[in-house]
């Protein structure tokens, strides 16, 4: 026993199968987010005729695959959210274990996938970003230089820089096209995804963010005719971008896009 704990890929299994875990849960509070039920009841059930699930019903992935995506009870197709959740939470705590080890840093960052997720499946279903999440996230990540070592300055302009620049740009746009191109609930969101890069990594944060939305957007771009008057979930993108950093560092991230 002890030899497999010591295995160097015990870890990052580990962190793979509660991500997994844990995206289960984040697919609760995301449906009953949007549905307006509580987090804590009713038991876990089909939205489309109430069946109450069973243990084997709920086994992230696994019960997707052996129920083929349908109900058991009404045969009504079950969400491609489920799944993808599940899987992002899972593959990208694994990601953490490996870049960050069995640390108190690990355990934190875990915390905020889990926030930046609900809220990236909420904004891609509602255009939304909740209060609930953005407000507690920026205040976790302000406090993040109590947990481990990183520059107060780096955290605190970063949030400023961050949710500064996004004002500036949501006003800016208001004013001269009538349009809000960016939610306040975005501006919120760069408060903590600005503190968790630092100012040094806002950069690349949020290129990564513009591209990953652009290519994921365009051909929809085209295509529904409404070119830039089209409304696209921004927060989503800028979980991407800030995750992405955190994960390769703005260092090797530059060296990409620059060399």
């Amino acid at each position: 026993m002890i030899d497999i704990l010591a295995e160097p890929y015990f870890f990052p299994v580990s962190a793979l199968i509660l991500g997994l875990c844990l995206g289960s849960f984040y697919n609760v509070c995301v449906h009953r987010y949007l549905s307006g039920q509580s987090v804590l009841w009713p038991a876990s059930h089909c939205p489309a005729c109430g069946h109450v699930l069973s243990w084997w019903e709920n086994i992230p992935l696994l019960s997707y695959v052996l129920l083929r995506g349908r109900c058991r009870s009404c045969r009504q197709h079950i969400s491609w959210r489920y799944p993808l959740l599940e899987l992002l939470s899972g593959v990208l705590a694994m990601f953490f274990a490996l870049t960050y080890g069995l640390t108190l840093q690990w355990v934190v960052y875990m915390v905020f996938l889990g926030i930046f997720l609900v809220a990236s499946f909420i904004d891609l279903h509602s255009f939304t970003l909740p209060d609930i999440l953005t407000y507690p996230a920026a205040l976790l990540a302000l406090s993040t230089p109590l947990f481990f070592p990183v520059d107060w300055l780096e955290t605190v302009f970063g949030a400023l820089a961050g949710a500064g620049s996004f004002l500036l740009l949501q006003q800016a746009y208001l004013r001269l096209r009538k349009l809000e191109a960016l939610g306040m609930g975005d501006v919120k969101l760069m408060l903590s995804l600005g503190a968790l890069v630092g100012v040094s990594g806002l950069p690349v944060m949020v290129l990564l963010s513009s591209l990953s939305a652009l290519l994921a957007f365009l051909p929809a771009l085209f295509q529904s005719g409404k070119g830039l008057h089209m409304k696209i979930p921004f927060g989503p993108f800028l979980c991407l971008g800030a995750i992405l950093t955190l994960l390769f560092g703005e260092s090797m991230l530059f060296s990409i896009f620059w060399t």
